[in-house]
């Protein structure tokens, strides 16, 4: 996979890229990653990106014409005038192929960011982040959107960190670049649940021991211990995904009696109120 990003920031990216997973990740040929200086494609002596807002109002909005110049250098100019004739009034492509490069934004309006869509832009080959920052872009630059993605209700002080995140969970999804080949399979959201509690040595540590199943050897007890503790936990933390998870079906009969035992009893039960 590439993954490129475009941004006034691009050294904001060395320490991330260049440790743990993304590092193992571009030395195994899995990922390789490109930062690009929207600077480089200005041409005034201040290398401006940003400019006053028509209409007035606070703040700097990022200029439509270094983006699309830096998008025509880096993917080509037929490829721009391509997406533009396509481009649907709402400005983010419905129909993308997992070959063809993919042009990400990060911005409030985008669809919520969860782990399925870390999924879908896993299976793409090419992914071109587009950064934000001071008041935001251009309207006109989303033209270019293949997903217009946010991370939640609140505010960053530039895309680049929300591209980091985002990138991670693509990256991490990728054959081979985890070291267990489990490690995504067992991760809290993958299944739809948030992960269940992990322990490592000692058994004992400050009075506080580890629960007894996991040291017993038996696996199918283990099994069904660590998905009780995925129910309960996600029970009450988030219970929309129990919702979902119900309604994909993706709850088994035994789930279903758990969860049960968690109901708390009705009010006035104990004093046999009827």
């Amino acid at each position: 996979m590439l993954i490129e990003t475009l941004s006034t920031f691009p050294h904001m990216y060395d320490s991330v890229m260049g440790e743990s997973m993304m590092k193992r990740a571009q030395e195994k040929g899995i990922l390789e990653f490109r930062a690009h200086d929207l600077r480089d494609w200005t041409h005034d002596r201040h290398r401006t990106t940003d400019d006053d807002p028509y209409g007035g109002g606070a703040g700097l909005v990022m200029k439509c014409d270094p983006i699309f110049e830096a998008v025509e250098a880096i993917l080509g100019k037929e490829f721009v005038e391509a997406k533009l004739a396509a481009a649907p009034p709402q400005g983010e492509s419905q129909q993308r192929s997992s070959a063809a490069p993919q042009i990400v934004f990060l911005a409030p309006q985008g669809r919520p960011f969860d782990d399925a869509y870390a999924d879908k832009l896993a299976a793409a080959d090419h992914l071109l982040f587009i950064c934000g920052h001071y008041e935001g872009i251009d309207e006109r630059v989303y033209t270019l959107a293949d997903h217009v993605i946010s991370l939640g209700d609140y505010v960053l002080t530039s895309g680049e960190l929300a591209s980091m995140v985002v990138i991670d969970a693509a990256v991490r999804k990728l054959p081979g670049v985890l070291g267990a080949a489990e490690g995504p399979v067992d991760e809290s959201f993958t299944s739809g649940l948030l992960e269940y509690p992990q322990y490592t040595r000692p058994a004992d540590f400050r009075g506080m021991r580890v629960p007894e199943v996991l040291t017993s050897g038996n696996h199918a007890a283990i099994a069904r211990w660590r998905r009780e503790q995925s129910l309960a936990r996600t029970a009450a933390a988030r219970p929309d995904l129990i919702a979902a998870a119900e309604a994909a079906g993706r709850l088994t009969p035994a789930d279903q009696k758990f969860l049960k035992l968690l109901e708390p009893a009705p009010t006035g039960a104990a004093e046999g109120v009827s």
